[in-house]
């Protein structure tokens, strides 16, 4: 089984930059697609970008613009480019990806907060 390690998150202002990355301990060519989750402190996770094997982006409207997916099957990682942060960004970021015979994989989180 494929295991997915986030890094990346920590403290930035408000309008700062991070990037995430997503590492996975085996190929993730064959995954049939991948994306960035968020689940804030009282609320559901929620799906903040995605992109699948054939490279077809999509956003949640709250980060149209600001962020971009990517992913780079030779270090097999995937990465979140997040750009102009807000306050309203702050959360834990899951790396998701869903396998050929679409099963879901997880990884453990990694915390996201932008304040001054």
């Amino acid at each position: 089984q494929v295991q997915l390690v986030e890094s990346g998150g920590g403290l930035v202002q408000p309008g700062g930059s991070l990037r995430l990355s997503c590492a996975a301990s085996r190929s993730i060519f064959s995954m049939y697609a991948m994306g960035w989750y968020r689940q804030a402190p009282g609320n559901q996770r929620e799906l903040v970008a995605h992109i699948r094997n054939d490279g077809t982006t999509n956003y949640a409207d709250s980060v149209k613009g600001r962020f971009t997916i990517s992913r780079d099957d030779a270090k097999n990682t995937l990465y979140l480019q997040m750009n102009s942060l807000k306050p309203e960004d702050t959360a834990v970021y899951y790396c998701k990806a869903i396998t050929p015979g679409g099963m879901a994989l997880w990884g453990q989180g990694t915390q996201v907060t932008v304040s001054s």
